[in-house]
């Protein structure tokens, strides 16, 4: 039997996610006991911003203080807009045009939308530079490679969605950006000095707090620099975090994660994090793996979690009095953050910003009444998770669009292996009519990629296809042999600019993008 007490003090520090797009009658119990709020996927939100404020406000009925989180970040990562993609810029489209005030002007825009659904946390901005081109789960979330690029993009994002009376929470503590590998499905490892670390990951996160940013999420990776232990469950990174003035809330990325669902298990690893120093548990998203370590619910998800930390406080494990603090920093920022007037939000304000970044190389317009849209890429990060392709879409606005997914054509079974399985592709290249036109999209362009050798191979038999490339840019002095529009994302905004440019001869010289050299010669 759990003491009451100390249930309703472990709730305070627990952040579940929810199956489907009403609240289930455990989420609703847990709220009248204590809970302290829930973190919305995009799987619990449909098209219709009514319904989701409607879901908003039954949760604020059980627990008025309830901290509402969404992952929504513009650009390519967005659960308000999954059904269609994101009509505002990514980080790394903001990090190319390098206007500080619109940054600042998408961060309000963010808030205005989040106050729009009922809810009070963005998990964002993006505080990792990316310095590895070939990390799979930042990329283009981020605003740059350099940590002073990052840092002023980061204190401007903060700054808008602050001002518009949402907490902002910088992402991924002590920096994401140098990883090979995606911590939703591995346990990274950054093996970079402390020195290393002060200089090129962790001023953005320094900037941040200097904004007076509400909260940090951690990071799910080992830099050894620290200890062998993640960030999330390392006491030695989040006491520097403290010790560089940030007195805010330290919420956990999510602890379904394989990085830690597959190391000490989500419960455990609720418990070692609360040791560590995180205040805030974000427990996951149930849909994106299914059953797991025997769960089968939602509600099992969230009770491994309860029952573990609930556990420690009761046998000694885990010092309340480390509960009772992590719950009073929480219980402050929903205290700080409440229900504005809902502004109107104004559609296409940030097409000239788009219209400006998007880089195009060549000629890129289309003179054909159909389009056959072949995509190269893998598949999407869980952090991306998006419902809809928005450049489908976007094209079948203007022309008949048909779909190819090329990306699993392009796997093999040798990770190293130099080039792409080429007869599954020939033959969906060989489906396709000869008086369609060709757009190929593409998120890793870089030197012998699978997705750079398949785009040399199709331009041996269609010349007049047009490379769409998403993810980060392509080096300037690099030769491909066909013309490519560079977008930054994979947004609804970015898919419109790239219908324009098909549709009619662009007068758009082409553009240097502000993103480092060091981006564009990544993948």
């Amino acid at each position: 039997m759990i003491d009451p007490d100390v249930a309703r003090l472990v709730r305070g520090v627990l952040w579940p996610g929810f199956l489907g797009r009403t609240a289930p009658d455990w989420l609703l119990r847990e709220l009248d006991g204590g809970l302290a709020g829930v973190v919305y996927f995009g799987q619990n939100l449909s098209s219709d911003p009514a319904e989701v404020a409607a879901l908003s406000a039954e949760l604020r009925e059980h627990r008025p203080e309830v901290l509402i989180g969404v992952d929504e970040e513009g650009g390519n990562v967005s659960r308000l807009e999954a059904q269609t993609g994101s009509t505002l810029p990514g980080h790394a489209q903001l990090g190319a045009l390098d206007d500080v005030e619109t940054t600042r002007a998408v961060g309000a825009a963010l808030a205005e939308r989040l106050h729009a659904a009922g809810a009070n946390v963005a998990l964002a901005p993006v505080a990792d530079v990316n310095t590895n081109p070939a990390n799979p789960v930042i990329g283009v979330r981020s605003f740059g490679s350099t940590a002073e690029l990052v840092s002023r993009h980061v204190a401007a994002m903060v700054d808008g969605l602050q001002a518009g009376g949402v907490a902002a929470c910088v992402k991924h503590y002590p920096g994401h950006g140098d990883t090979a590998s995606d911590s939703h499905l591995d346990l990274p490892r950054i093996d970079l000095d402390l020195a290393e670390l002060e200089a090129e990951h962790l001023p953005p996160f320094d900037a941040a707090i200097a904004a007076g940013v509400a909260s940090v999420m951690t990071a799910h990776i080992v830099v050894p620099a620290f200890g062998d232990a993640p960030a999330t469950l390392n006491p030695i990174p989040l006491r520097r975090l403290r010790e560089s003035g940030f007195d805010g809330v330290i919420i956990s990325d999510a602890l379904d994660m394989a990085a830690i669902r597959s190391t000490t298990g989500s419960g455990r690893g609720a418990v070692l994090a609360l040791e560590a120093g995180v205040d805030l548990l974000c427990i996951g998203n149930p849909s994106n793996l299914g059953p797991k370590q025997g769960a089968t619910t939602d509600e099992d998800d969230y009770l491994e979690v309860f029952e573990a930390v609930c556990a420690a406080v009761a046998d000694g494990e885990l010092d309340r009095a480390i509960v009772e603090r992590a719950a009073a920093r929480v219980a402050w920022l929903a205290r700080s953050v409440s229900p504005s007037p809902v502004p109107e939000i104004v559609e296409g304000r940030f097409s000239d910003a788009i219209r400006r970044v998007v880089r195009v190389r060549g000629e890129v317009a289309i003179d054909a009444s159909a389009i056959t849209l072949v995509d190269l890429r893998d598949r999407p990060t869980f952090a991306v998770a998006s419902a809809h392709d928005p450049f489908a879409e976007s094209l079948a606005e203007r022309f008949d669009v048909t779909r190819l997914a090329a990306g699993p054509s392009l796997r093999t079974p040798d990770p190293q292996a130099e080039a792409p399985a080429s007869d599954e592709l020939t033959l969906l290249l060989a489906t396709i009519p000869a008086d369609d036109g060709v757009v190929l999209l593409s998120d890793r362009l870089g030197d012998d990629t699978p997705q750079r050798l398949a785009v040399d191979r199709v331009a041996l038999v269609r010349p007049d296809a047009v490379v769409v490339s998403v993810g980060l840019p392509i080096s300037e002095d690099a030769v491909l042999p066909l013309p490519v529009i560079d977008t930054l994302a994979a947004s609804r905004a970015s898919a419109d600019r790239v219908t324009e440019l098909l549709t009619a001869a662009s007068t758009a010289a082409p553009m240097r993008h502000q993103y480092d050299q060091h981006h564009r010669n990544g993948s």
